[in-house]
């Protein structure tokens, strides 16, 4: 079961991804034949942006679909943390992006120019509706990737949100100075948010223990098992934030048979289930005097 709901879920990401992109695409187009329409500069500028957006986004979802792929002889783990290198290149697409918008800001602070306010009041409308959209249907995902995405359509939202409140303010008052400032404290929230998936992304590259889960618990919980003397050689980590790993090996008191073994390992592996860890590697050893019939095919 647990593998199906990881499969499901892996399908879902990569479909929202998939209306993200097909939604920044479309939006992308508008801003190009709007600005060519109106001779703006400024939406043209934009119209860039988002096809690079669009550019991100589908390299996005291309890893998404690849860490699907089941283990091969070159991954014999699977393809799960590709996902992973989807949200890491947004966060760089991001970042980048985010440097050139301060940039910007800063030179229009400095000079600030006139703007066609309703033209901005319009097209601000309907990049919250395109780009909102996006959002919702990307809120609540699971994956790094999926999450890097959402921030990456939060900006483009908040970017739009930023354009509506400053032409409506400059079409009753002469302030062009709000825009700029209103998008560098937009950037750096994004920035901030970028800089927490990414702690995350390369904490889970770097084998961290998967968040929300207290190892010490879970060792006293198996310790518990009537029959395990000690443990020790406990690794835990995850391949992706959601399919976590866990290898140990378990000390078994004297007199524990095959079949109480076997019954062990069981009740252990579903211990590990109640921790949202799927795949449990388990070696087994003995007291000295009972250490021989483990890793032979008779009971003790």
């Amino acid at each position: 079961m647990g593998t199906d709901h990881h499969h499901k879920s892996n399908e879902n990401s990569g479909r929202n991804i998939a209306i993200a992109f097909f939604l920044n695409l479309f939006f992308a187009i508008i801003e190009l034949i709007g600005g060519l329409l109106t001779n703006s500069v400024a939406i043209l500028s934009d119209a860039i942006h988002d096809f690079g957006d669009s550019l991100s986004l589908g390299v996005a979802y291309y890893l998404q679909r690849v860490s699907s792929k089941k283990g091969d002889n070159r991954f014999s783990y699977g393809y799960k943390r590709f996902s992973l290198l989807g949200s890491v290149f947004i966060s760089v697409i991001l970042v980048i992006g985010a440097v050139f918008i301060i940039r910007e800001g800063i030179l229009r602070i400095i000079q600030p120019e006139e703007s066609d306010a309703k033209g901005m009041l319009l097209l601000a409308i309907l990049g919250i509706i395109v780009n909102g959209a996006a959002v919702l249907k990307l809120r609540g995902g699971a994956s790094h990737n999926e999450r890097a995405v959402l921030i990456h359509m939060m900006e483009d939202v908040l970017g739009w949100v930023a354009v509506l409140v400053a032409s409506i303010v400059m079409i009753f008052a002469d302030v062009p100075v709000l825009d700029p400032i209103l998008s560098i404290a937009i950037t750096l929230w994004v920035l901030f948010n970028v800089y927490k998936n990414l702690k995350e992304t390369i904490s889970i590259m770097l084998q961290e223990v998967p968040r929300g889960i207290n190892q010490d618990k879970l060792k006293d919980e198996i310790l518990k098992l009537v029959g395990i003397e000690s443990i020790h050689d406990v690794h835990l980590w995850t391949m992706d934030g959601e399919n976590h790993i866990l290898t140990l090996h378990i000390v078994v008191k004297d007199g524990v048979g095959r079949r109480t073994l076997m019954e062990l390992k069981n009740s252990l592996r579903d211990i590990a289930m109640n921790y949202n860890i799927g795949h449990v590697t388990i070696e087994t050893e003995g007291s000295d005097e009972c250490a021989e019939c483990l890793y032979s095919n008779y009971p003790c």
